[in-house]
């Protein structure tokens, strides 16, 4: 028996871009819903490196939706959103190696003033270190799961991106 969207003519409702270009939009969307949930509800505070993981992801959304938007562009801005998160899901990576002592990591902090009094900032803002988990699942921290959720995420989305409609 023929699956339902291969009956008889009658075309599936998704095509391989269109399910690339949704998840393109989706997944970077949902991993800064839960970051910037965690943060704001949860309190768990991001360090300099997890601010580097979500440029990707925020680069990645807005291309996603150029995506909807432009037609005529939309594999490749489909795939270059991909690219972005799977930046992200690098730079996740690295910050995991840095966690669990695989390698060295920064030594620098860094914040930025909200009031123009940098030192009250500077002493009322929490220390979060780099090389320390905050949270883990099933022994992966934050920054674990993004890398394997991002990689794995870019890669569906680009060889999505690359299989072409029957």
């Amino acid at each position: 028996m023929l699956p339902d969207s291969q009956i008889k003519g009658i075309p599936p409702l998704m095509t391989p871009l269109a399910t690339a270009r949704l998840l393109a939009l989706l997944l970077p969307t949902a991993l800064m819903a839960g970051a910037l949930g965690l943060q704001y509800l949860g309190g768990l505070y991001p360090c300099e490196m997890c601010h580097w993981q979500r440029w990707p992801h925020y680069a990645a959304i807005g291309i996603a939706i150029l995506a909807f938007i432009v037609r005529p562009a939309a594999r490749p801005l489909t795939m270059l959103a991909a690219v972005a998160i799977i930046i992200s899901g690098a730079i996740g990576a690295f910050h995991a190696g840095v966690e669990y002592g695989w390698w060295e990591g920064l030594t620098q902090c860094s914040t930025i003033s909200s009031s123009g009094d940098v030192l009250a900032d500077i002493m009322s803002a929490p220390l979060v270190r780099c090389d320390e988990v905050q949270w883990a699942l099933f022994g992966i921290s934050l920054a674990g799961w993004n890398a394997i959720i991002s990689l794995g995420g870019g890669a569906a989305i680009l060889a999505l991106c690359l299989k072409r409609p029957r």
